[in-house]
């Protein structure tokens, strides 16, 4: 059987006690309960969009229908997802874009991430004593939140790129905010399973639970009036309507008020809040450019380091079948993820050698480290080419997976990949006007020193969490080629890379890519994907040295890949997102 035949027929069934049901592309299938759905991949000539469910994919379909560019649609993407998907992201708080200009052949980015409050004090996260808080004693509350940019961004970017009417793009948000939608099976486990942190504050736990107090199931109809009079006022005012007055003071007085662990965001971190446009940071990878978003992201350094040490290797005629691709890939994974935790934070506050970081010698060097057949026992940051002085210590960071990722590519041919996040699933689980609150201010170490030095991702006034996301554009020829990215939150950066590597070294279509097995290694222990073909390399990968953990590694990979024929959309089996283009 052909390589590529063989992993689709591995792949694709990522449980062996589901069967699927034949569907057409473009329809929508129920997600089973086990959060398996069958995908196929989707064609298109004109425009193209994946999200993360369907109700924000078509939303944004049906703009770009309308002759609105991608920015359009990513406006109404993003303020429909925090409706129907308020797990994982929304206006309470951030994003990252990389966005391709087509008129301008120029590839650019946008931070939107949060910031500290200016009130912040490095032992937020610490107790009396000085040792950091337990996670979930940090998150549930004011404490965590950070300034929000999602808004700001979506203006901003609108502003410069937009084509149809602001108001036009929140219309049917706020119709169906008001006349409801049906909740999700996704949505409504996630309730479940977090429904003692929910209850604890009166605003979130009517909205999500019955007057019982039971968590409200999947198929109930949901209304949210009060995310409708929001999206409203930012319709008309724009986002002054967000980061001053009525919307603003609530949100501040929500935060500082938290009962049992208030927070310190005051009205001028909202005064003085900027999205910060970045160019995009590109590694070299066989004839491509692989493109995404600098510091304070760890994703497109970390993704471009693990491709470009795996490139000293013959993956390509191993495949993805032989044990020693997978551990050459965990161990320039967990190589990349020791730099990431000793230099990577926000640029604006702390010294980084980026470039590098991704130099070419450097990453050669590092991958001479890696043994075939034989894990790396020890792994310790490197020393990549820089002309500073480095006194910094190795990261204490917690970053647990939610987020949303989509992609979008107008008829023009101008492309959007954005990540979007509220951080941990339900953020902060405080509710402000229809909306939840992030808690992204735990994704600095809550630590801010270790053995006297000092730790790059501590918490400082104003300063932007470090992220792993990695919404990424590969370019070939100076044109986009793949818009690719994911939620999971430091997971984001091994699915990125593995769809990339699946697709260019083992020939796999984007789908296919996307649906393959998963098999990471961050810190040491190798995560495999529970109920799929990758069990099967668990014993040779122990052999060679790895800890394995097999466990459900639930990706939210989205893709648009340009063909010559047009375009061709992808959708993770393991979420309810799709792909529709025309």
């Amino acid at each position: 059987m052909p390589l590529k035949t063989a992993l689709l027929s591995a792949s694709v069934l990522l449980t062996s006690n589901i069967v699927f049901a034949n569907q057409a592309a473009d329809s929508v299938a129920p997600e089973h309960s086990s959060g398996i759905e069958e995908k196929q991949l989707v064609k298109a000539k004109d425009w193209m969009i994946t999200a993360a469910n369907p109700l924000a994919t078509q939303a944004g379909a049906d703009i770009l229908a309308q002759g609105g560019s991608a920015i359009d649609a990513m406006v109404t993407t993003q303020l429909m997802l925090g409706l129907v998907e308020p797990q994982s992201s929304g206006i309470g708080g951030g994003a990252f874009l990389v966005y391709w200009d087509a008129k301008k052949q120029q590839l650019t980015s946008f931070d939107g991430r949060e910031t500290a409050p200016l009130n912040a004090t490095p032992r937020l996260f610490q107790n009396e004593q000085g040792e950091p808080l337990k996670f979930y004693d940090a998150v549930v509350g004011g404490r965590s939140v950070g300034t929000p940019g999602t808004v700001k961004l979506l203006w901003e970017t609108h502003q410069k790129y937009g084509k149809l009417a602001w108001s036009k793009l929140i219309e049917p948000v706020v119709k169906v905010a008001e006349q409801g939608f049906e909740i999700s099976p996704r949505l409504a486990t996630m309730i479940e399973k977090d429904a003692e942190r929910l209850s604890r504050f009166t605003a979130t736990k009517q909205y999500f639970f019955n007057s019982d107090g039971t968590p409200k199931v999947a198929g109930t109809l949901l209304k949210n009036p009060q995310y409708a009079q929001t999206l409203t006022l930012i319709s008309k005012q724009g986002a002054d309507a967000f980061y001053q007055g009525d919307v603003a003071a609530d949100i501040i007085r929500t935060v500082q008020s938290a009962p049992g662990n208030p927070g310190v965001l005051a009205q001028q971190d909202f005064d003085q809040y900027q999205i910060k446009q970045r160019p995009a940071v590109c590694s070299a990878y066989q004839s491509y450019q692989i493109c995404g978003m600098g510091p304070p992201s760890s994703g497109a350094l970390t993704v471009g380091q693990i491709l470009a040490m795996t490139e000293s290797f013959d993956l390509q005629q191993w495949g993805a079948n032989d044990p020693r691709s997978w551990q050459v890939i965990a161990d320039a994974s967990r190589l990349a993820f020791a730099d990431r935790g000793m230099y990577m934070a926000d640029e604006d506050y702390v010294p980084m050698p980026t470039q590098g970081l991704i130099d070419r010698e450097y990453l050669k060097q590092r991958a001479a480290l890696i043994q075939p057949g034989k894990a790396l026992k020890t792994v310790s940051a490197g020393t990549p080419p820089w002309n500073y002085a480095q006194h910094q210590s190795e990261d204490q960071s917690i970053e647990l997976p939610s987020t949303s990722h989509f992609n979008i590519v107008d008829k023009q041919g101008n492309v959007v990949s954005m990540t979007t996040t509220i951080e941990n699933a339900f953020g902060s689980r405080l509710m402000v006007r229809g909306f939840l609150l992030n808690n992204e201010l735990t994704d600095f170490s809550f630590k801010t020193h270790h053995q006297g030095r000092p730790i790059a991702n501590r918490l400082e006034p104003g300063k932007r969490p470090r992220s792993s996301m990695a919404p990424t554009i590969v370019m070939h020829n100076n044109q986009p080629y793949l818009a690719i990215g994911s939620p999971g939150g430091s997971r984001i950066i091994g699915y990125v890379s593995q769809a990339i590597i699946a697709h260019l070294q083992w020939d796999m279509d984007i789908q296919q890519a996307i649906n393959q097995p998963h098999l990471l290694n961050r810190f040491g222990t190798l995560d495999v994907e529970a109920g799929t073909q990758a069990e099967s390399f668990a014993p040779e990968l122990e052999k060679m040295g790895f800890k394995v953990n097999v466990r459900d590694l639930n990706s939210g990979l989205h893709a648009i890949l340009f063909t010559k024929d047009g375009l061709e959309g992808a959708a993770d089996p393991r979420r309810e997102g799709r792909a529709i283009g025309q």
